[in-house]
Formats: C-alpha cells, structure tokens, sequence
C-alpha cells in the first residue's frame, strides 16, 4: 500500500520540469534552426559598437598628434614675434 500512495504524489519540482520538457518540445525544427542561426550571427559578426570604438579612438589619435604640432608651430611664431 505505502508503494501505491507514494506513486500517485508527485513532487512540485518534477511536475516543473514536465511542463518544461512539454514546452520545449512545442517548437518546431525551423524555428529551433531560425533561432541557433540568429545565436551564431550575433556572436560571429563584428558589433557596430566595435567599428565605432575603433573610428572614435583613431580621430583622438589625429587630434592629439593636430594639437601638438598647432602648440609647437604657435610657440615657434611667438618667439619670432618676440625677437623683432
């Protein structure tokens, strides 16, 4: 008897995990396909994100190398200036 009764309850968990299995087996093979290729293009193709940290970084680059050469051009003016 203590089989019989203990047959019939079953766990909150294992009832989860049956509705779990039920839902995942409701998709069908195109979408499952549909959805590991969208899953494998986001992880292979380069982020606009990383173009746009590579663009930022190398017009930072030519500005500081522009502000250095306009700060040493001025200061050379300055001093022909000062000799006159």
């Amino acid at each position: 008897m203590g089989k019989k009764d203990a047959s019939t309850f079953k766990l909150p968990v294992d009832q989860y995990r049956k509705q779990i299995g039920k839902q995942d087996n409701k998709k069908t093979k195109p979408a499952l396909r549909a959805t590991r290729l969208k899953a494998e293009a986001k992880r292979s193709a380069p982020g606009i994100r990383d173009t746009l940290l590579i663009i930022v970084t190398v017009l930072i680059f030519l500005l500081v190398i522009y502000a250095l050469f306009y700060l040493n051009l001025s200061t050379e003016l300055n001093l022909d200036l000062d000799m006159d």
